[in-house]
């Protein structure tokens, strides 16, 4: 059987020649395209981190007594609320914002989408 040259043919389609060396992988399967910015996800996030921060403080705020005593009994289920609010809130904006500012290893692809079309 007789061994083609590829560079005689003309063709419309860009190939590249494959290398004598096969480790199983091919370049491209590792190139990834650019990702879409989840603007819903990013935005919820946002509002659970200032819902969340807000809640804090006004929890911190009945705790050391700057608000009246009449509000104590709403003192820890606001700190828990805040908390629960505030961590992943403050966690996916984080994120948001160092792949926004385009540092290594945060990706927009980190952030659950909510099937933003």
């Amino acid at each position: 059987m007789v061994r083609k040259d590829a560079s005689t043919y003309t063709s419309p389609g860009r190939y590249q020649r494959l290398s004598q060396e096969d480790d199983g992988f091919v370049d491209a399967q590792f190139k990834a395209g650019p990702s879409r910015i989840p603007w819903k996800a990013i935005s919820y996030a946002m509002l659970l981190f200032a819902a969340g921060t807000l809640l804090l403080v006004i929890g911190s705020l009945l705790v050391a007594g700057y608000i009246e005593e009449k509000y104590a009994d709403r003192t820890w289920p606001l700190i828990i609320l805040g908390a629960l609010m505030f961590i992943p809130g403050a966690y996916h904006s984080y994120i948001a914002y160092y792949a926004f500012k385009g540092y290594d290893g945060y990706s927009f692809d980190d952030i659950p989408s909510y099937d933003d079309d």
